[in-house]
Formats: structure tokens, C-alpha cells, sequence
């Protein structure tokens, strides 16, 4: 697993919700990514919506989509982009669940 980091249990995060992940950047110094869990899939995003910077962990998770609880934008888990008619992208990582672990890559 190079280059992946075990982050928590897959059953850590309750299905059609979220957890929030504290990580060191180098660069950006420490952020935070929200882990999504859908009915089959866990997506990894920036926790920050792109309109007004709201926590997007706190949104309501709908198929693949999370609507952020500020202002409603509807934004795709697994590319991170606003649905239209609402404009914007945020930052995805990369998720892997083997054997009920929950990885990311976080580099």
C-alpha cells in the first residue's frame, strides 16, 4: 500500500454521512478532508466548499453528491465539481477500503 495512509475503519463513518480528517500539509499547513460514505462507496474531499468556505461534512449526502448546509451547492463526491447551474471544484483525494480500512492518498 505506497503511498496510501490508513485512516480509520470504514464502519467509522456512518453510511449517507461523514467524518472529518485533520491533516499536516506541508505546503497549506493543517486542513481538513471530509470522508463520505455513500450507500457502496467512501469519496475523500477538501472540507470546504468553494462558494463561502462552509464544512461540507455537515452537508447532506445524496447519491454521490453532498449538498453543503450554508447555501445548498450541490457538489459531485467523486470529482469534487459543483452540478450545475452552481459553478466551483473542490480539492479530491484518493480512497481505497481493503479489508474494511479505510486508506487515502494523501501526497
Amino acid at each position: 500500500m505506497e503511498n496510501w495512509t490508513r485512516v480509520c475503519a470504514l464502519e467509522d463513518i456512518p453510511r449517507l454521512g461523514s467524518r472529518v480528517l485533520l491533516h499536516r500539509d506541508p505546503d497549506e499547513g493543517e486542513i481538513a478532508i471530509a470522508l463520505f460514505r455513500t450507500q457502496g462507496e467512501v469519496f475523500a474531499l477538501r472540507n470546504r466548499c468553494p462558494h463561502r468556505g462552509g464544512p461540507l461534512a455537515d452537508g447532506i449526502v445524496h447519491d454521490r453528491h453532498v449538498s453543503c448546509p450554508l447555501h445548498g451547492l450541490k457538489l459531485n463526491l467523486a470529482s469534487g465539481e459543483a452540478v450545475a447551474p452552481d459553478t466551483g471544484c473542490v480539492r479530491t483525494y484518493p480512497v481505497r477500503v481493503e479489508q474494511g480500512l479505510v486508506h487515502l492518498r494523501l501526497g
